[in-house]
């Protein structure tokens, strides 16, 4: 707007007979109002989907969107008032400048000595423009795919799983040897371990389970000492153990409640036929190149008393099961009968069979049960009692059993491992009840693509009726939509260049871009219309040329005033506390370089071919 008005200016100074100022900045500022209201409109509009994301990825992203939108409405309205009104204050009086900035004259002069180049072969840039939508089709195919990145933090939570049945005291021992081991490595600051679980805990676990917290300080080498941690883990190969950051830990009890990142989650009624289909699951993860610390949930069996009772033998003596259950849960797991208060605190009152009598089947057949109407006869006598084995735990969700097989991935992308992991399971043969879920990071990733996907579809739609509103036209509508996908081109350079892998922040990276790629295709192709249908230039190379031209500085400077903000990002590469922000730095600066060279080569001459539109008067 600034430097449409400033040119505006230097041009009425030159007329013989100058307009006011007033009705100069009036002009100048109305000529770019409506691209300027719609394309801030496309940009906000762009930004929506990702206001409607939900879950994980919704609490990260959101208040990105919002800030992002707020931003560009508060600019827009500064845009459409403050702007005007300074200018009329400080440009009508501000030195004369008879030419461009020394800069701006060099590029006009560069970009107007190549351009009729390309405008001369419109053919030839249609050609370039589907073959890089191809082979930027092709080339996000092939990129990895995660949901969110490594995050560089200090601070571990890992977890150690024994055998169940394994006593307090042997893991103690584990606990307190790993200890002194990890707290030997240079830059482990400190170092806390959590064995079990405490009467209220939030996870219900054995003594089988330890959680160990280690913090490492920030100025050593992370990369170095985590190895050097992971090397310590790596000693104690009989029991199951990770290493996570705490927030990545977090994030996965949060998406499947176990800390992996991808859950096969297998349902069914039977247990035994679900810890065999597990063993197979298991085999065929295993088998996947990629794969790191897999594991079955731990479901092993454990002896467990059953009592069966005799449905004729208890009715003969007119007892029911409550009784029985009552009397056999009093020996075995003790009965609250009171309290005791007791310098201000309270102790339960148990009644409880001595430790002997709990695990003796012969003491259980004599134990006696009293009868309703007097008397007593012993337990063997109405029920058959025996120690079975059991499953240590039995999960449930939806209704039916089930049970998990999980694994986390290192050496390969997040996506191909968890594509490969489906597909291999996905051909095993399943009975009738039983079926597999695919859950974890990978899955709640493809969830919000999927979701981010067609809320983007349903914008793009408005942008193009947007575009019509402006336009007036379904020609130069589709011309400038053409303009969008420019900034996919170099958002997968970008992110080939750097690893290769695609992250929720990434896509986030393409869909900021977009918005800025349609405002320069809007400015541009305004201008043109503006030049052909106010200032009587006679549609043809001359009018692109000279549109190109005066378009060059705005665009240059709002693609510089947006890349020139994430440049930092970049430079200082995957830092610790950039690890979302930086692939989408990547990705929006690779997206500003190739939309804003191929609006300003490209667009042109397609423009020359499909731009001259017979409008009708208002």
């Amino acid at each position: 707007d600034v430097e449409n008005i400033l040119r505006r200016l230097t041009l009425n100074r030159s007329l013989d007979k100058p307009l006011p100022p007033y009705e100069v900045v009036l002009q100048a500022s109305l000529e770019v109002r409506s691209a300027v209201v719609y394309a801030s409109l496309i940009v906000t509009l762009v930004f929506v989907p990702v206001l409607f994301l939900d879950g994980l990825a919704g609490s990260f992203f959101r208040p990105l969107a919002v800030t992002y939108i707020l931003a560009i409405m508060a600019s827009l309205l500064v845009a459409l008032t403050v702007t005007p009104a300074l200018s009329l204050m400080l440009l009508p009086n501000a030195k004369e400048r008879r030419h461009d900035a020394p800069l701006t004259r060099v590029l006009k002069r560069m970009y107007g000595a190549v351009l009729p180049l390309f405008m001369h072969r419109p053919k030839s840039a249609l050609a370039v423009i589907v073959l890089m939508f191809g082979l930027t089709g092709y080339s996000w195919t092939t990129l990895g795919e995660e949901f969110l990145p490594n995050f560089k933090e200090t601070d571990f939570l890992m977890h150690w799983v024994e055998k169940p049945g394994t006593s307090l005291e042997a893991m103690t021992r584990i606990t307190i040897r790993a200890s002194k081991e990890l707290r030997a490595i240079p830059g482990v600051r400190h170092f806390g371990s959590h064995i079990g679980r405490a009467e209220v805990a939030d996870e219900v676990v054995g003594p089988n389970f330890t959680e160990l917290w280690i913090s490492v300080d920030p100025n050593v080498p992370l990369d170095e000492t985590t190895a050097k941690i992971q090397e310590v883990v790596d000693g104690y190969p009989g029991l199951y153990r990770d290493l996570l950051t705490y927030l990545k830990e977090r994030i996965k009890e949060v998406l499947t409640g176990a800390g992996a990142t991808i859950v096969v989650r297998v349902y069914g009624p039977d247990m035994d036929v679900l810890r065999a289909k597990a063993q197979e699951i298991y085999k065929e993860v295993t088998s996947v190149e990629g794969v790191l610390t897999p594991k079955v949930e731990p479901q092993v069996l454990v002896p467990q008393l059953q009592v069966r009772l005799r449905p004729d033998a208890t009715a003969r003596f007119g007892l029911t099961a409550g009784q029985i259950r009552r009397a056999v849960a009093t020996l075995v797991k003790g009965t609250k009968v009171g309290e005791i208060y007791e310098d201000q605190k309270s102790y339960d009152v148990v009644v409880w069979g001595v430790p002997k009598l709990r695990t003796d089947l012969a003491a259980l057949r004599r134990l006696s049960i009293d009868l309703p109407l007097g008397g007593t006869v012993p337990l063997g006598d109405v029920a058959d009692i025996e120690t079975v084995p059991a499953p240590n735990e039995i999960k449930r969700e939806s209704a039916s059993r089930r049970i998990d097989i999980t694994c986390n991935v290192k050496g390969r992308d997040l996506g191909s491992v968890a594509r490969e992991i489906e597909a291999k399971v996905k051909k095993l043969d399943f009975d009738s009840g039983y079926h597999p879920e695919f859950l974890g990071e990978y899955a709640a990733r493809a969830e919000s693509q999927r979701r981010l996907f067609t809320l983007t579809s349903l914008s793009l739609i408005g942008i193009l009726l947007l575009l019509h509103m402006d336009f007036q036209s379904w020609r130069l509508t589709l011309l400038v939509a053409l303009t969008i996908p420019f900034a996919l081109v170099g958002g997968v350079v970008g992110t080939m260049l750097d690893n290769g892998v695609l992250s929720l922040g990434s896509l986030v990276g393409f869909v900021t871009v977009l918005g800025i790629a349609a405002r320069n295709g809007i400015m541009l192709v305004s201008h043109y219309r503006h030049l052909e249908e106010v200032e009587g230039e006679a549609f043809g190379p001359k009018l692109v040329q000279r549109g190109s031209e005066e378009r060059l500085a705005p665009i240059l400077m709002t693609a510089l005033a947006t890349g020139l903000a994430l440049v930092p990002l970049v430079i200082g590469g995957n830092l610790p506390g950039h690890e979302i922000e930086y692939p989408m730095a990547v990705v929006i600066i690779g997206g500003l370089v190739t939309s804003t060279l191929l609006n300003l080569f490209l667009l042109p001459p397609i423009y020359l071919v499909f731009g001259r539109v017979t409008r009708k008067a208002n």
